[in-house]
């Protein structure tokens, strides 16, 4: 398996999984991607579908690190993949038996002669479905520093979930510190105090007075200043991150399995979407064989990607252009993760990819349906939609009382967008994103009733925060970082 750049940069280089795992952007400013996508059998299909989470993530990622002796990759999913790791189960599961399965299927009813469900992605530590690939990447991070006597300064971006799940998974790993950047004031009070009440000397948060695109700004323009990089030993855990984007792969495969009785049947999922990661993963599925019909891209009200899959238009917002929504983790107005799907529309072209996001920059982005190249859309099975405040408390109050089901915001984006491009006889699959306890204030307005809080986080908010607030500068996060490490 080699890795090259989706702008072209090391074309004929060797670079392999654990090359690229600590490094996050390319040399070019480009996302890297394998040079091919694996391509699943019909056999491998049919043997996996029995298999453990834990033993099918060793399967699907061993076909992207083969890098990493297999007996050690599957140590590594079999110890990150455990009911014990993914056990906060809901009320309606106290027997434990759904959290066993890491990532339950929720069947919720038919309408419009398809099965609609959930698949449950947000049973881990910190109660996120970014928990599935972060966990995951912390061990692979400790497992690579450790083999090579290394250490990592992770500098990240966070709207919400991915901060929390990073930190959960790096807080007491030798040799890594997490340096997590967050907009201001702009995240639920429980994902705040979820990031902020973290006291172990690893982890350092900064609150950016800005937009979430202003901190992801800030890591790429980090990433992209290769002496600091390397004199600081950078690294990122944002979906820009491949393996965060493989790892998310496996829960499509387990999805499929659960939705379907063979593997001549077709389902479709919907996506809670914003930087396109989770989607993106998606797409990767489809493209090793998985035989799914459709992709449902849900946005909020920031709706970059909505717009695009309708009219083949990428245009980025600025900052004031950027809603403040219920569903905070989707407030982002430029897709990190989408590039590596433009590469592949336009047949893997690396310099006219190089060009777009050259547009992106100078000029807020780029026209494909101009150029014809939008029309190929189609083949990849990409469909979207967007949702409103309205759209979510409507979606949050439905499910509730139709289905006895409570979800949180993002969830609830997914589903009524799903909904939007049900075809009888192909299940539909909403990914759940997070639990409802993440985002109160909506779900009380939905609701008039408090969401379910798992005992390990009774009185999160109240507890003592560690944060630093800084102002959307680079070089004064370069200075902040520069500052704590020691080596």
């Amino acid at each position: 398996m080699n890795y090259i750049s989706t702008r072209g940069a090391g074309a004929g280089e060797r670079h392999t999984f654990s090359d690229i795992l600590l490094g996050g952007l390319a040399k070019d400013g480009g996302l890297y991607l394998p040079a091919d996508y694996p391509r699943v059998s019909a056999d491998e299909l049919a043997r996996w579908r029995a298999l453990s989470y834990a033993d099918l993530a060793f399967e699907i990622l061993s076909k992207f690190s083969d890098d990493i002796p297999a007996e050690d990759l599957r140590a590594l999913t079999r110890r990150t993949y455990t009911a014990q790791t993914y056990c906060h189960v809901r009320d309606d599961d106290a027997s434990g038996a759904l959290a066993a399965q890491i990532t339950p299927l929720k069947t919720l009813g038919v309408e419009n002669g398809a099965t609609l469900s959930l698949l449950e992605l947000s049973n881990g530590p910190t109660l996120a479905f970014k928990d599935m690939a972060m966990q995951l990447l912390g061990n692979l991070f400790e497992y690579t520093l450790a083999k090579h006597g290394e250490t990592l300064n992770i500098l990240g971006a966070t709207s919400g979930d991915t901060g929390s799940a990073a930190e959960y998974a790096m807080r007491g790993k030798q040799g890594v510190r997490v340096f997590m950047l967050s907009p201001h004031l702009k995240m639920s009070a429980f994902q705040t105090a979820q990031m902020y009440s973290l006291q172990d000397p690893n982890i350092f948060n900064v609150a950016v007075q800005g937009v979430f695109d202003d901190c992801q700004d800030i890591v790429k323009a980090v990433s992209n200043d290769h002496a600091f990089k390397a004199q600081y030993k950078i690294g990122t855990v944002n979906s820009i991150n491949w393996a965060r984007v493989v790892a998310q792969v496996v829960y499509y495969f387990k999805g499929y399995f659960a939705a379907t009785q063979s593997n001549d049947e077709r389902v479709s999922f919907a996506v809670p979407s914003g930087n396109f990661g989770n989607v993106c993963a998606g797409h990767i599925a489809r493209m090793m064989g998985l035989p799914i019909e459709k992709l449902v891209v849900a946005t909020n009200e920031n709706d970059v990607l909505d717009e695009f899959f309708r009219t083949g238009i990428y245009r980025v917002r600025k900052a004031a252009e950027t809603y403040h929504t219920s569903s905070p983790s989707m407030d982002i107005s430029k897709a990190s993760n989408f590039e590596r799907f433009v590469f592949d529309l336009l047949g893997r072209d690396p310099a006219r990819v190089l060009q777009l996001f050259r547009d992106v920059e100078e000029k807020g982005g780029f026209d494909l349906a101009a150029s014809g190249d939008f029309a190929r859309v189609q083949q990849f099975g990409f469909v979207s939609g967007r949702s409103s405040h309205a759209d979510r408390v409507d979606a949050i109050r439905d499910v509730f009382e139709r289905y006895d089901t409570m979800i949180d915001t993002h969830t609830a984006d997914g589903l009524k967008v799903a909904r939007e491009h049900l075809q009888p006889g192909i299940p539909m699959i909403v990914l759940e994103t997070a639990q409802p306890i993440k985002f109160g204030e909506t779900i009380r307005e939905a609701l008039l009733r408090e969401p379910e809080r798992p005992a390990a986080f009774a009185g999160l908010e109240a507890l003592p925060q560690r944060f630093e607030v800084l102002p959307a500068d680079a070089q004064r996060v370069k200075d902040f970082v520069a500052a704590r490490t020691s080596d």
